[in-house]
């Protein structure tokens, strides 16, 4: 994918996104086959693993070179998919930088090894090529049709399902947006998103849904039973489709706003978020919450839309966004007279009283545009450089902007 940075601002000429659906597999020979393929991919890699540990080599080619002729050898394997092992390998290397063990649950695949033609697909395995019935959506055809499809993933279920995820790589709208407008984006718990245009999305129903699933998965791994964790399996997934849902329809909805109003996109960078919270004292149950927070999720989904969209965006620092007054840009020298009380904020410099995520959302939009445009009127004060957005710091009311 080709980028474009400036300062903090990212955009994306192209876009992949995974065209997943499930393989109908009617024969026994074939469930046969894709097993086989699936664990002799993961002995591949297991032992690519050790060796690249051994000789402390993570080089893509240099490993293939040590371990390609002894594990075609000693398995069916085509070439392709002992390639296809090596690049797995190190890339779990430089995305995660500890990899313990692989799994026989995916086989990694590239344009030699699967082809897509009139709704079925040919998949190379470990015996042959052999060829399924996809069925695909008409949103998923569209992505298809013309697309030099070059990887793919073919995956298994732990109910005994195959899926196979294709890459496609799509163009971005290159649109032009105004560098003096953003809409600030502020996360969090309570309120799982709200925006700087005023809209919030209550985060009431998605806490009491994860505690009722808590729930049920403590009195369940009480039992320890084989249909249990059958059941934790199930409540699983369910919960975790049930927060995709939610984080769909919202990132969908913030960069529909975004494309309508033809401004900006600025989110709170928070990263790290999780251990500073934890280091606090907490209770079992908002350590738990703090931990289900899927803020990250979220945060992808409105970037891959709003790359597809053409809006870029902007990431700003989270601190002290929730303190600064938006109306005033001031922070109060006195914290008994400013104070955020749960949901509602009140600046003891103006006066002014709004609700405390939307006040948030609107120095995030504000530290996006000084970010993205730089003849944008700055949030800066030189008698305050310890704050962040430059928000004035006065003992006495003077009226005027920081």
């Amino acid at each position: 994918m080709l980028y474009t940075i400036t300062k903090e601002v990212i955009h994306l000429a192209t876009q992949t996104i995974t065209v997943r659906n499930k393989l109908i597999v009617k024969e026994n020979y074939q469930h046969e086959s894709i097993d086989s393929t699936l664990r002799q991919f993961a002995w591949a890699c297991n032992q690519m693993l050790t060796v690249a540990k051994a000789e402390n080599c993570w080089s893509a080619n240099k490993l293939q070179k040590l371990t390609y002729y002894d594990i075609r050898a000693v398995t069916d394997l085509k070439a392709n998919h002992i390639c296809n092992a090596v690049r797995r390998v190190v890339n779990a290397k430089s995305s995660t930088g500890k990899v313990k063990e692989f799994k026989a649950t995916s086989v990694a695949l590239d344009i030699r090894t699967f082809i897509y033609k009139d709704g079925s697909v040919g998949i190379t395995l470990v015996d042959k090529r052999h060829w399924f019935e996809w069925k695909l959506s008409y949103e998923q055809k569209k992505l298809l049709e013309g697309k030099h499809n070059r990887f793919a993933t073919l995956s298994r279920t732990r109910s005994g399902q195959y899926f196979l995820n294709v890459a496609v790589e799509i163009d971005c709208d290159k649109r032009h947006v105004s560098n003096t407008k953003a809409i600030g984006v502020d996360l969090g718990r309570r309120s799982i998103a709200a925006t700087s245009t005023g809209k919030s999305w209550d985060g009431e129903q998605l806490n009491k849904t994860r505690d009722r699933y808590a729930k049920v998965r403590a009195n369940v791994q009480s039992k320890r039973s084989r249909s249990g964790r059958r059941l934790l399996r199930r409540l699983s997934g369910r919960e975790r489709r049930f927060q995709q849902w939610v984080n769909h329809n919202i990132s969908k909805s913030i960069v529909s706003t975004a494309k309508k109003d033809c401004a900006i996109i600025s989110m709170e960078n928070l990263t790290n978020i999780r251990q500073s919270l934890n280091a606090k004292p907490r209770n079992k149950q908002e350590r738990r919450r703090t931990n289900n927070w899927s803020f990250y999720q979220l945060r992808l989904f409105v970037q891959y839309k709003a790359n597809i969209a053409g809006i870029p965006i902007v990431f700003v620092p989270p601190a002290y966004t929730s303190q600064i007054c938006s109306h005033c840009n001031h922070i109060h020298p006195d914290p008994t007279k400013s104070f955020r009380n749960n949901k509602r904020f009140v600046c003891g410099y103006c006066g002014a009283d709004c609700d405390a995520d939307y006040n948030a959302a609107r120095n995030i939009a504000a530290y996006g545009v000084t970010i993205n445009s730089p003849e944008a009127p700055k949030l800066s004060c030189g008698l305050a450089p310890q704050f962040v957005l430059g928000a004035k710091l006065h003992p006495q009311p003077s009226g005027g902007v920081g």
